[in-house]
C-alpha cells in the first residue's frame, strides 16, 4: 500500500513541464543567471543545465529554482558583451524568450 502511494506522490511531478529560456538573440549565452525583479539577488548559473554550458541562438535551456514571477536576467554571451533585462515574465513550466531587440543596455 505505501508503495501505491509513493507512485501518486511522485507521478505529477515526473510529467510536469519544464521551465524553460529560448535564446533569440544573436550570439551564444556562455552564462545566466536571474534574479526576482529589482532585488540583485542573482541565483545559480543557469547554463550548467546545458551538456556544453552554453545557449546557441534558437536553443532553448531547462531553468531550475525558479517560481512564477518576474525577473531579471543577466547574462554573457560568447562575444563578451554582458546584458541585464529588467522584468521578464517567467511562468513555471512554460518557455520564455529575451530577443536580441530587447538589448539596450549591453557593455562589451
Amino acid at each position: 500500500m505505501l508503495a501505491g502511494a509513493l507512485i501518486v506522490a511522485i507521478a505529477p511531478t515526473a510529467y510536469a513541464k519544464d521551465t524553460q529560456f529560448w535564446n533569440l538573440t544573436a550570439n551564444t549565452i556562455t552564462s545566466l543567471q536571474l534574479s526576482p525583479a529589482g532585488k540583485s539577488d542573482w541565483g545559480p548559473e543557469q547554463t550548467v543545465n546545458d551538456s556544453d554550458h552554453a545557449v546557441d541562438h534558437d536553443e532553448r535551456l531547462r531553468i531550475t529554482g525558479v517560481a512564477t514571477g518576474a525577473y531579471d536576467l543577466k547574462f554573457k554571451d560568447k562575444t563578451g558583451r554582458s546584458c541585464t533585462i529588467a522584468n521578464v515574465a517567467v511562468r513555471l513550466g512554460a518557455v520564455f524568450s529575451v530577443s536580441e531587440k530587447q538589448l539596450t543596455g549591453c557593455t562589451h
